[in-house]
C-alpha cells in the first residue's frame, strides 16, 4: 500500500503557525501504513517541542475519507506467510509489535498534545482513524462523517485506544458499537461526545483562515497553562460556524434505539447480550446492518470486546494502550484476524471461516490466552507512555 503524509505550515497574522497535515492515500481511503504513522508521528513530536507551532489541523485526502482505518492487508501478508513458511512466525511478530507501537505511540501523543489539535473528520472515521480522531482536542464531523469500529467484521477488536474510549459512552452504547461495528453518524457523534462541532466542508477553508487570523499565546507559555486560552479560543471560534452548519445535520441513526440498546446490553453474560441485541424491535435498515454484523462477525472478537468493557474500564489511558499492544500482536498470531481480511478484503467472499461457530463455543482459555502480556510490565514497547510529555 503506497501512501503519504504532506506537511506543511500556515502563517499566522501575530507571526505564529498552524501546522497542517494532510493524510494522503486515497486509493485505500487513506489508510494507515506504517511509514505514513512514523511521518506523521515524527512531524507532531516536533512541532510540539516548537514555540513557533500553535495549532495542529489534521485531515484527510478528499470527500470520502478522513481515515478508514490501519494497513490491514499488509499485516495479513505478514500474517500468511508466517502461517505458510517455516521462520516466519517471528518476523510477523516484530513487524505487529512495531506497527502498533508506533500507531498507539502516534494516537496517544494526540491524546496528551499540550497544543490545540483539529481533526476534520469528513467522511469515514473507522478503526486507526478513530485512534487518531478520538485524541484530539477538538473533534470535527461533517454531515457525510461515518464513524464505527467494525473489527467484528475482520477479526480483529476495537483497539487504537477502544478500551478507553468505548468505556467512557453511555452505559451499554460503547458495548453495542463494538459488537456491532455499528457505524454512527455526525448528529449521534455529538450525542454521544464522540465529537464536539459538526461543519460543513465549504467551512474548512474558511476555519483555516479564521486560525491563521486569530491572535495566541505562545507556545513557550505552556508551563504557566496559558495555553488553556488557545483551546479556548478554537473551541469559541469553531462553535461560531455551527449556526450555518446545523440545518444540514443528518438525522440520528442510534437515537430512535438509544433506551433498548442499554437494556439490551446490561446483562453480565455475552450470550445474553447478543440474543437481546438481536430481539431489539425496530424495521430499519441501519439497525438490521447491526445485527447481521454481530451475528457473522467473529466470536472471539465479540468475546475480547465483552472483556474489554466489563473488566478493563479502570484502566488509565496508558495502561490502555498497554494492554491493547499486547491484545493485537496476540490476534495477530492466532489466525482469526488472518482469517477475517482474508474473507473479507482479499478474496472478498464475505465469509470468513472463523475458529468458533458460536459465542458458547468460544473456549475462555483462549481469550486467557489473548489477554495475557507478551513482555514484562517495564519491557513493553509502550512502558515510557505518559513519561515524556507535557500532559494537558
Amino acid at each position: 500500500m503506497v501512501g503519504k503524509v504532506n506537511c506543511s505550515e500556515l502563517d499566522c497574522v501575530d507571526g505564529n503557525k498552524i501546522g497542517v497535515v494532510e493524510l494522503d492515500n486515497p486509493a485505500s481511503l487513506n489508510a494507515l501504513t506504517l511509514d505514513m504513522l512514523r511521518q506523521l508521528k515524527a512531524k507532531l513530536e516536533v512541532w510540539e517541542s516548537d514555540e513557533r507551532i500553535v495549532c495542529v489541523f489534521l485531515h484527510g485526502v478528499g470527500e470520502k475519507a478522513f481515515c478508514a482505518g490501519g494497513d490491514v492487508r499488509t499485516m495479513y501478508n505478514m500474517m500468511r506467510a508466517a502461517s505458510e513458511r517455516e521462520g516466519q512466525a517471528e518476523t510477523a511478530k516484530q513487524f505487529l509489535t512495531e506497527y502498533f507501537t508506533v500507531e498507539y505511540g502516534c494516537d496517544y501523543l494526540i491524546y496528551r498534545y499540550s497544543k490545540p489539535v483539529i481533526v476534520w473528520g469528513e467522511g469515514i472515521i473507522m478503526g486507526g482513524g478513530m485512534g487518531l480522531y478520538m485524541g484530539a482536542s477538538h473533534r470535527v464531523t461533517t454531515p457525510t462523517s461515518r464513524l464505527a469500529m467494525p473489527e467484528i467484521s475482520i477479526g480483529l477488536y476495537p483497539d487504537v485506544g477502544g478500551t478507553w474510549f468505548l468505556n467512557k459512552l453511555p452505559d451499554g452504547i460503547g458495548m453495542f458499537l463494538g459488537l456491532t461495528g455499528a457505524q454512527i453518524n455526525a448528529t449521534d457523534a455529538l450525542e454521544l461526545g464522540m465529537s464536539e462541532h459538526m461543519l460543513i466542508p465549504e467551512q474548512k477553508q474558511s476555519v483555516l483562515e479564521k486560525l491563521q487570523g486569530s491572535n495566541w499565546v505562545k507556545s513557550n507559555k505552556v508551563a504557566d497553562g496559558d495555553l488553556t486560552f488557545n483551546k479556548e479560543l478554537v473551541t469559541e471560534m469553531l462553535t461560531g460556524f455551527a449556526d450555518t452548519a446545523d440545518p444540514h445535520r443528518p438525522v440520528s441513526y442510534i437515537g430512535p434505539y438509544f433506551s433498548q440498546i442499554q437494556l439490551a446490553c446490561k446483562a453480565d453474560d455475552l450470550v445474553d447480550i447478543s440474543r437481546q441485541i438481536m430481539s431489539i424491535e425496530g424495521d430499519n435498515r441501519w439497525l438490521e446492518r447491526a445485527k447481521r454484523t454481530l451475528e457473522e462477525g467473529s466470536p472471539i472478537t465479540a468475546n475480547i470486546c465483552f472483556r474489554q468493557l466489563t473488566q478493563y474500564h479502570h484502566l488509565s489511558l496508558e495502561e490502555c494502550f498497554r494492554l491493547e499492544l499486547s491484545l493485537s500482536v496476540h490476534c495477530g498470531l492466532l489466525g482469526e484476524f488472518q482469517e477475517g481480511v482474508r474473507a473479507r478484503l482479499i478474496d472478498k467472499c464475505g465469509q470468513p471461516d472463523w475458529l468458533y461457530t458460536t459465542l458458547s463455543e468460544v473456549d475462555q482459555s483462549v481469550i486467557d490466552s489473548l489477554f495475557t502480556p507478551l513482555w514484562d510490565e517495564s519491557e513493553n514497547p509502550l512502558a515510557t507512555l505518559g513519561q515524556s510529555l507535557t500532559m494537558n
